[in-house]
């Protein structure tokens, strides 16, 4: 029987852009340094205001791994 293992992690990723991006960025990040992503499920999305307007797009995101496969 084949079993794998999976570890779930959040992580926030920013962007001066759009949500999309900050998503994007804080995929990118953990790439450098974990391998076989599986899927990444935001959270919850928020902006830092400046001056009115949004400056800053931040994505919560939970992204799991694979660990361990037989």
């Amino acid at each position: 029987m084949s079993q794998s293992v999976y570890k779930i992690i959040e992580m926030v990723g920013a962007s001066t852009e759009s949500w999309e991006e900050a998503t994007q960025n804080a995929v990118k990040s953990a790439g450098m340094s974990l391998r076989d992503l599986r899927i990444a499920e935001v959270i919850t999305l928020d902006m830092k205001i400046e001056d009115g307007k949004g400056a800053i797009y931040r994505s919560r995101v939970k992204l799991s791994f694979k660990i361990l496969s037989d």
